[in-house]
């Protein structure tokens, strides 16, 4: 199974230890993992903001390098929804190479539990977890149950982390939330964004948490944000971090 490795802006630039990471979960179920260098951002920035076409060219390159693969997985749902999902605006209707890439480019929790039905993992962590479910995970990959919608789905990451010895699951009081970050919401309107994340902290730590996990680093990059400036006791960790046998300390 040759999987191409595709890692988000901010996790090559900030925490690249997550791509690391991914890299050993992957390899340890059997994947030959490649990185190619030639892939840039996948163009959700600009897509968000209505740049239309400087997303566009970005979108068509992605495609390009990625469909030699048998899968394309990513360490993100937000970057992960934005291909699977979005992409279909820069390309004609039914084109071959990107319902091709459509098909097999997967977010890594999503990627684990259906395609290689991973059962465990050799690692110990002696934790209260608290899981930040992203929106885009939720309401656009489906990788769980979201409040406003009356169906039961199985939460990917959820299924994972119960599988790690050790790790206890704490109960949120709004376990589908949003963080407040949302890319440029976070600089266009500063004051909510801020205001979200410290609620979404505060549920964090009246369940106890001692570590807060998630699917994509850009929520827990703001979520952690808020936790450093104000000193909280809580520390943040991706899940592929956890799962590959990391300890909490600097994500």
């Amino acid at each position: 199974m040759r999987v191409g490795l595709f890692i988000p802006c901010y996790v090559d630039q900030f925490y690249p230890d997550i791509g690391l990471a991914t890299v050993e979960l992957l390899e340890q179920f059997g994947c030959e993992v490649d990185y190619p260098e030639a892939q840039t951002c996948c163009g959700q920035p600009m897509a968000n903001t209505g740049c239309r076409d400087d997303a566009a060219p970005l979108a068509r390159r992605f495609v390009e390098i990625f469909n030699a693969y048998d899968y394309v997985v990513c360490p993100s749902g937000s970057c992960v929804a934005m291909v699977t999902h979005h992409y279909h605006d820069y390309f004609r209707e039914h084109d071959p190479a990107y319902t091709a890439i459509q098909q097999k480019t997967f977010e890594l929790t999503q990627f684990l539990v259906d395609v290689l039905h991973a059962d465990k993992f050799d690692v110990r962590f002696p934790y209260r977890v608290g899981l930040h479910n992203s929106c885009h995970g939720l309401r656009e990959l489906r990788l769980g149950s979201s409040s406003e919608r009356m169906l039961t789905l199985e939460n990917k990451a959820e299924t994972l982390l119960r599988k790690v010895e050790g790790l206890t699951l704490v109960n949120l009081q709004r376990p589908d939330e949003c963080c407040g970050f949302g890319g440029t919401f976070a600089v266009s309107e500063e004051a909510v964004s801020c205001m979200m994340g410290n609620d979404r902290i505060a549920d964090h730590q009246q369940a106890g948490a001692d570590v807060i996990t998630a699917g994509d680093m850009s929520c827990l990059m703001h979520l952690d944000g808020l936790i450093r400036r104000q000193k909280k006791p809580v520390a943040v960790m991706h899940i592929a971090q956890i799962l590959a046998g990391r300890k909490p300390g600097k994500a």
